[in-house]
This record gives structure tokens, C-alpha cells and sequence, in this order.
């Protein structure tokens, strides 16, 4: 009952008041990227969602679009800086996805929705992850995010799927927001985001 009816009903109603609420925000960071780095303020990229069916996440743009001399996309360690990092750092860039929980895409709750290119690089087991809409935030983001490593966020995605519920909702709400306070796991410890995932080993 709460998984199909009452959790998309408190994602709609929800995404919809955060949206009003943080219209005026929303509009001040994108006129810092503006004035940072020019246009394209929203980044977009295709990514799997529920049962693997492909949709467009929207992002603030946090890395530049900066190119070596052959007219490769620099690191993104060195494409991520100024006004960018901060926006990384403080999550500021995952808020235009309340569009997407609004249009029924994503969930407030949930595995986040990784790259296109992992869908055929998942075990069977792995693959449960797609069983439910993809979230702003989830198990595994309230458990390490970007500090931990494939293998075991992709186990804490595969939990929730396993042991959805409301309290646990809520409980990775509130954690969500005492990680985003004290910027905890927003990288990992190799790379300036997260190293790419290459298979079940």
C-alpha cells in the first residue's frame, strides 16, 4: 500500500511544495553558473529508471567545460572548481531532479539513477536495484555515497528494494539532510567525483 499508492502520492505533493520553496535558490545558482562559466546552466543526461526504462535526470552544472589541446574534456578534478565545487559540495546541484520526481520519473527515495552504460554490467542481483523508481537520495547515499565502494553501494540498493517502508523513508530523509550539513561522502577517496564502475569482480 505505502510503495504504490501513498509513496508516489508524497512524491508529487512534496516535490511540488520543495519546487515553490526553492524557486528563489534555484534561480540565484543558476545565475552564478551563468556568470561562472556562460550558458547551460542545467546539465542533462539520459539514465535508467524503474525497470531500466531510459530518462532525462536534470543537475545544476557543476564542472566547466574546459578541453586539452586535443579537444578532450579535461579530469574532473580540474573541471570541477569555483562556484561549481561549492555546488557540489553542499548538493545544491541535485535540486532541479524535483522535476523530475514531479513528472514521475524519480522518487524523493531511492537507488540513484547511475549511467546508461552499467545496465549490461550488473549481476542478477544488482539488477533488483531498477525494481523501484530511482531517488534523490537513498540507502546508500545516507551510508558512505561516493566514499564506499560499487560493490557495497550497489548491496545497500538492493536492501532498500528488499526492505522499503515509510520509516525507513524517513529515516533516510533525516540522515540525508545531517550528511548534507556536514558535506559527508560527496567524493570518493580516489577520484574528485566517483570512479566509473566496471562490473561485479
Amino acid at each position: 500500500m505505502y510503495k504504490n499508492f501513498f509513496k508516489p502520492l508524497f512524491d508529487k505533493l512534496l516535490s511540488l511544495f520543495f519546487i515553490i520553496i526553492f524557486l528563489p535558490i534555484m534561480i540565484i545558482i543558476a545565475i552564478a553558473i551563468y556568470i561562472w562559466d556562460g550558458r547551460s546552466v542545467i546539465f542533462t543526461q539520459n539514465r535508467p529508471g524503474y525497470k531500466g526504462k531510459i530518462f532525462k535526470i536534470y543537475k545544476f552544472r557543476t564542472m566547466t567545460n574546459e578541453k586539452d589541446e586535443n579537444g578532450k574534456l579535461l579530469p574532473d578534478e580540474k573541471r570541477l572548481k569555483g562556484v561549481g565545487k561549492f555546488i557540489r559540495s553542499t548538493s545544491l546541484d541535485e535540486i532541479p531532479q524535483l522535476f523530475n520526481v514531479l513528472k514521475g520519473d524519480m522518487s524523493f527515495i531511492g537507488p540513484r539513477p547511475l549511467l546508461v552504460e552499467y545496465l549490461p554490467l550488473y549481476n542478477d542481483r544488482q539488477k533488483k536495484r531498477h525494481d523501484v523508481k530511482p531517488g534523490i537520495t537513498g540507502w546508500a547515499q545516507v551510508n558512505g555515497r561516493n566514499a564506499i565502494s560499487w560493490k557495497k553501494k550497489l548491496e545497500y540498493d538492493v536492501w532498500y528494494v528488499e526492505n522499503i517502508s515509510f520509516l525507513l523513508d524517513m529515516k533516510i530523509l533525516w540522515l540525508t539532510f545531517l550528511k548534507v550539513i556536514i558535506r559527508d561522502g560527496v567524493n570518493s577517496n580516489t577520484h574528485a567525483t566517483m570512479e566509473k564502475f566496471t562490473g561485479d569482480d
